[in-house]
């Protein structure tokens, strides 16, 4: 998930979470969990990585979402901790 989440940070996942549009969400989904950004598509949900090259995997509902990322930190570093809720 470069350029967002680096090999090595710690990432904080609320299961009960508010998945919304851009949410970075942890899903199971195609017999896998999943680590991508939840985008909204024509039909409707979609799971989007932030490298092109791999495929976007639709959803038809939000089910699939098992937790939204709140926090992500590098280990050793409190400065270096980014939060993604209010």
């Amino acid at each position: 998930m470069l350029p967002e989440f680096s090999e090595g940070e710690v990432i904080i996942i609320e299961p009960d979470g508010l998945a919304t549009e851009g949410s970075f969400v942890l899903a199971h989904a195609a017999g896998d969990w999943i680590f991508r950004q939840l985008a909204r598509s024509q039909t409707g949900w979609m799971l989007r990585a932030l490298n092109p090259s791999y495929p976007e995997i639709p959803l038809p509902d939000l089910n699939a979402v098992r937790g939204v990322i709140i926090q992500k930190s590098r280990p050793g570093r409190r400065r270096a901790s980014k939060r993604y809720v209010a």
